[in-house]
């Protein structure tokens, strides 16, 4: 005895898949709109604009992942402190949805506050962790503070769990930053964030990022840094401004083959104003 599915005519047929081809499309409208509403928060929670400082130069690139339905928790920032100094975070929040992007939010503007009544970074850093686990939230964020006095070019830095950054001199030397760091925010309360101390001499730079410009599918993270070392080398070399740099890098990240968020904060000195 043959067993047969029930008999559609032609047109029954046309009309189920044009009703599940409805509803497709009804789904991929709705995921782009999250998608686009995430990518919209994102940048509406970033630095419209960079502090400025006589003969010091900063500039930033910032592309979101947009990788299927992904989008990340990446940021940068850049602004005053109540000495006279510039504070300068960059981060990576985990996750790639709308809930990440708004923590990313929640983390940067946090920092900014809590700056403003301590800018030392290692405090700063470990105030935002415990503000961060007060929240109750299952998110963490890894991160990278740094204090710049434009009087002296002291850069202070502590870093949470985030990828260090690379430097450049004029007189050809570069690398990538030697601090210590602490576990990322949000995870333990009661971490301390050791601090280093760096110097930016005249034509040097400093260029922070997150881990979507070096590390991806087709780049290692070791080998994303070193490609970001000899281009920082070359620019401070050759003079070239941050601006340029900062697209050098970004361009650089199209290498890796990265799902991520990518973001680029350069910055870099002049040198003191010669006398006539």
């Amino acid at each position: 005895m043959s067993r047969k599915g029930p008999a559609y005519d032609g047109d029954e047929l046309l009309a189920r898949l044009g009703s599940l081809t409805s509803r497709a499309r009804e789904y991929a409208e709705l995921q782009r709109s999250q998608v686009e509403l995430a990518i919209a928060l994102q940048r509406g929670m970033l630095p419209a604009e960079m502090p400025t400082a006589p003969r010091y130069h900063l500039a930033v690139r910032y592309a979101p992942a947009c990788h299927g339905l992904n989008v990340g928790g990446d940021w940068y920032d850049a602004f005053h402190l109540p000495d006279g100094r510039i504070g300068l975070s960059i981060g990576d929040v985990q996750g790639h949805n709308i809930e990440a992007a708004a923590f990313m939010g929640q983390v940067r503007v946090g920092l900014r506050a809590l700056a403003s009544v301590t800018s030392e970074p290692g405090e700063v850093l470990a105030r935002t962790n415990d503000l961060l686990l007060s929240l109750g939230t299952d998110l963490f964020a890894t991160c990278t503070f740094l204090r710049l006095d434009p009087a002296t070019g002291v850069l202070e830095s502590a870093r949470a769990g985030h990828i260090p950054f690379v430097w450049a001199t004029a007189d050809g030397k570069s690398g990538v930053g030697a601090d210590e760091g602490g576990p990322p925010l949000g995870v333990a309360a009661g971490m301390t964030y050791p601090v280093t101390c760096y110097r930016l001499t005249t034509g040097g730079v400093f260029v922070l990022l997150t881990d979507g410009v070096v590390e991806g599918p087709s780049m290692e993270v070791g080998q994303g840094l070193d490609q970001v070392v000899r281009l920082a080398g070359i620019a401070a070399v050759a003079g070239m401004d941050a601006g340029a740099l900062a697209t050098a890098v970004m361009r650089g990240a199209d290498q890796v083959g990265h799902e991520d968020d990518a973001a680029v904060l350069v910055v870099g000195y002049e040198g003191a104003e010669t006398q006539p």
